[in-house]
């Protein structure tokens, strides 16, 4: 089962993009677990919360890939994760980073801070300095995978077509 993710900085379209993109090849999404579990909190999340986000992610990953298509597109995974976790904490928690060094991903595509930030209160970085940033060390991240990525800009059909076609190349 190979698996795609969609990543990058907060409101850079992860998940209109993942959602079309598992549509375009009639494939799983996978959303990202984090959204409805800190909706559906109540309080502030803390620090423990990001390990219960991530085995929420791996579950939602895991239960998508047994549905049995060829391959699944993920709106995010643990990295995003472990950068939330050393942005906010300083520090990530180990049992996230052994779940990332067990974890294999067949492509990522990255999605650049050219879409206008949208606000909402699950979201801390708005400003464009820190979304370059940000940008930045998903770009660093995707480089030292060792698995093929693509750069996606410009409007949702320009980065749905970018999209189409990379992932053409990640499943081939």
């Amino acid at each position: 089962m190979k698996r795609i993710v969609v990543i990058g900085p907060e409101s850079t379209g992860k998940s209109t993009l993942s959602q079309q993109l598992a549509a375009f090849y009639k494939t799983e999404w996978v959303p990202e677990f984090a959204r409805a579990y800190l909706e559906s909190l109540g309080r502030p999340y803390e620090r423990e919360d990001l390990w219960h986000i991530a085995q929420g992610q791996l579950a939602a990953e895991d239960e998508a890939a047994a549905r049995g298509r060829d391959f699944i597109v993920c709106d995010t995974d643990l990295y995003v994760i472990k950068v939330w976790s050393e942005a906010k904490y300083g520090e990530c928690d180990p049992r996230i980073l052994e779940q990332i060094a067990v974890r294999k991903y067949h492509g990522y595509l990255l999605t650049y801070i050219d879409i206008p930030w949208e606000d909402d209160p699950l979201r801390e970085h708005p400003l464009p300095e820190e979304r370059l940033y940000y940008y930045n060390i998903y770009r660093d991240i995707v480089i030292n995978s060792e698995v093929p990525w693509a750069d996606v800009r410009g409007d949702h059909n320009q980065r749905l077509e970018t999209a189409v076609e990379a992932v053409r190349g990640m499943i081939g």
